[in-house]
């Protein structure tokens, strides 16, 4: 069985500076123990029995549902650039950038 976890104190310290948050004290023992209680939920988790559990991608049945590509007709060039406020040789025209 793995090695219980538990969060201390310090290592949420730890998290508020890095996350630049600051805690009050009461803060920091209430987050602690939530997160020693969603922990705990995992520990749980963990003792349900499996092994006869085949794997699976994905609980439910789903399989692709987007459409098939299909080829079409392109846009001529002409149609392409027709909304272009520049141009140049074929291509759309953009400002020069510095």
């Amino acid at each position: 069985m793995a090695k219980v976890v538990e969060i201390t104190k310090e290592e949420i310290e730890h998290v508020a500076l890095l996350a630049h948050i600051e805690l009050t004290e009461e803060e920091k023992q209430r987050f602690t123990e939530q997160f020693n209680e969603i922990l705990s939920f995992f520990r749980t988790i963990d003792k349900a029995p499996v092994e006869d559990v085949p794997p699976t991608f994905h609980v439910l049945e789903l399989y692709n549902i987007t459409r098939q590509d299909e080829v079409e007709e392109s846009l001529s060039e002409e149609d392409a650039l027709q909304n272009a406020p520049k141009k140049e040789r074929g291509y759309f025209k953009a400002p020069r950038i510095v």
